[in-house]
């Protein structure tokens, strides 16, 4: 009896813990922008490239401080002299342990250098904004459209009902004499397109919920419960052509192009001062003597102020100054032509947003307009004024029109959400949620 009830104690943990296993995902809006953030491969690898430029930037600032090194060498050599005849020397040894010490006063090229790197990191960090609010537009996209889809599901139910509904009453009618066994026949195959419809949803359904699992890293098996989110439905004349200017500053990828263009002025600078002198203090300072440690050292020192000027070296600084200022040619071209296409971007985003707005309007009169023809076909068919092909249309328009107004809220959302795209600011659309 106690092994049973070990057994059933087991049993029961296994499938708490299964139970627990197969919870489904709850998911808002607002945590799968912030999951994107954690999870994403782009972002995640956008990381890693500020990282390389932060290290090359350190790299290229400790050229500008001393370099000091501790340098020994114990040295053993046999010489010999000539005179008359060759003569040899006995073997000598001699140690030195010396700090030797490297400072650059004077160096414009490294100053130059470092400062571009610095610029590198600015433009690295940039271009990690603009992958994040790339990622972010991709998550919101897929989860306004697993969210459509889930929508349409529901319509897909109500026109099966409907069809159900459709069968028993022309049953009824055939056997009270009003209908014909082709209007049963007809209200039969309308069901069977229905159900068709239905079974070919669920795979959209899966489609769009295994590709918001894999852009947020979710675990596949799981199921996902998505909480609603409507976005607030502004009036066109919301969206003004005030956006342009605040637009241009809020957009990463502008804003990394210009410090790209600041960084190759300095690069341009750098190649320009490689023609220019440098000046260094070196100095050393240490001990020498004949076996290392033997209490028999003596000090040994040495101070200079050496100048460096490059004599025979114009071919080459007139190259790197060349390859530079091609350099910023090129981007100067890239930033005119990432700026028009960002006001052009607005200005379609800001149109779309509104025709979208007012489409919504449309689809919503619509679907009354077909449900009032639905019952008006329902009532003529019911009295035996007329067969059931009036009110199978009507069906098939009403499941159009629902479908419509369901697909002009979703493009609506995507308006919306390429709107805060273009202007820069994809997490601005969380505080556009309406109840």
């Amino acid at each position: 009896m106690r092994k049973l009830s070990h057994l059933l104690f087991l049993g029961s943990l296994c499938a708490a813990a299964g139970l627990r296993a197969e919870a489904p995902i709850v998911l808002t809006f607002a945590d799968a922008l912030a999951t994107a953030e954690q999870t994403s491969l782009q972002v995640l690898i956008g990381r890693e490239t500020v990282n390389q430029a932060v290290a090359a930037a350190l790299q290229q600032r400790s050229n500008l401080l001393p370099q000091v090194t501790l340098d020994a060498a114990q040295r053993r050599s046999r010489t010999a002299s000539v005179g008359g005849a060759l003569v040899s020397s006995g073997i000598n040894n001699r140690f030195d342990a010396q700090l030797n010490a490297r400072l650059d006063l004077l160096n414009p090229q490294r100053v130059a250098t470092y400062k571009a790197a610095t610029y590198a990191e600015a433009v690295a960090r940039l271009g990690q904004e603009e992958v994040r609010e790339v990622v972010q537009a991709a998550v919101a996209t897929t989860y306004f459209t697993h969210l459509r889809n889930l929508r349409r599901t529901e319509v897909l139910d109500a026109n099966i009902a409907r069809a159900r509904s459709l069968v028993q009453l022309a049953t009824n009618q055939l056997n009270a004499g009003v209908a014909t066994q082709i209007d049963v026949t007809r209200a039969e195959a309308q069901l069977a397109i229905e159900e068709q419809a239905r079974l070919q949803q669920d795979t959209l359904v899966q489609s769009s919920d295994l590709q918001l699992k894999q852009l947020l890293a979710l675990d596949l098996a799981r199921p996902l419960h998505l909480q609603e989110f409507n976005v607030r439905r502004a009036e066109p004349a919301a969206y003004t052509a005030s956006l342009a200017g605040a637009t241009l500053e809020q957009r990463a990828d502008l804003r990394g192009a210009r410090k790209l263009l600041e960084q190759n002025e300095l690069e341009v600078r750098a190649a320009r001062f490689s023609r220019l002198p440098s000046l260094a203090l070196i100095g050393s300072y240490g001990y020498a003597s004949a076996e290392a440690f033997d209490n028999n050292e003596t000090k040994i020192w040495s101070g200079s102020l050496a100048m460096s000027l490059p004599v025979f070296d114009s071919a080459r600084s007139r190259a790197l100054t060349g390859i530079a200022l091609s350099r910023r040619r090129a981007q100067e071209l890239r930033l005119q032509n990432l700026e028009t296409e960002i006001n052009a971007e607005l200005r379609l985003a800001r149109q779309d947003a509104a025709s979208r707005l007012a489409q919504i309007n449309v689809a919503e009169k619509g679907f009354r307009l077909a449900e009032e023809e639905l019952t008006l076909a329902g009532r003529r068919f019911e009295q035996g004024v007329a067969d059931n092909r009036e009110l199978i249309e009507a069906q098939n328009r009403l499941a159009a029109a629902a479908d419509n107004r369901i697909e002009a809220g979703y493009r609506y959302n995507l308006s919306r959400v390429e709107l805060a795209r273009a202007t820069g600011r994809v997490g601005a659309i969380l505080e556009e949620q309406t109840e």
